[in-house]
């Protein structure tokens, strides 16, 4: 994986900049994520009368799927900006749940850098176009415009 400085990565806008690794959404990952949210609606948490839905199963949350962004980011194979000091979430312009994820499923984003602009010296806001993927699925589990900052 190649480092680069903000302003090589800024000459890559409107490119892919890489495919992430696949990551496996189980059942024990949605409980979690029911807990933590108090999100605990059957088509989640109950195997049995998901079963009985045009799903036919459990199904992740839509947020689920959209909080995987940064651990799928972190394994993505394409360049990383050397020298950051800090990276915080900034939010997202748009974000669209295309298709549920089901349980046992795996899923891997797709990035394209959409802007990367310096804000203050040292402080890049950067947004990209995230796909995520369903493994053997042709539409995707969702898109978000996502908007991060990091600071060199």
């Amino acid at each position: 994986m190649a480092t680069i400085t903000p302003q090589e990565l800024q000459t890559k806008v409107g490119e892919h900049l890489g495919t992430s690794d696949w990551v496996l959404v189980d059942q024990d990952m949605i409980n979690k994520f029911a807990d933590a949210t108090g999100d605990h609606q059957f088509i989640h948490v109950d195997e049995e009368k998901a079963k009985l839905t045009p799903f036919g199963g459990t199904i992740a949350h839509g947020f689920l799927t959209l909080s995987l962004l940064p651990l799928l980011g972190a394994s993505t194979d394409g360049p990383k900006v050397g020298g950051i000091k800090m990276g915080v979430n900034y939010g997202c312009n748009k974000v669209r749940f295309l298709s549920p994820v089901r349980s046992g499923k795996r899923v891997r984003s797709h990035v394209k850098l959409l802007e990367l602009d310096e804000k203050r010296p040292g402080q890049w806001q950067q947004t990209n176009e995230v796909t995520v993927e369903i493994e053997g699925e042709e539409k995707p589990a969702l898109i978000a415009e996502w908007i991060s900052q990091f600071f060199v």
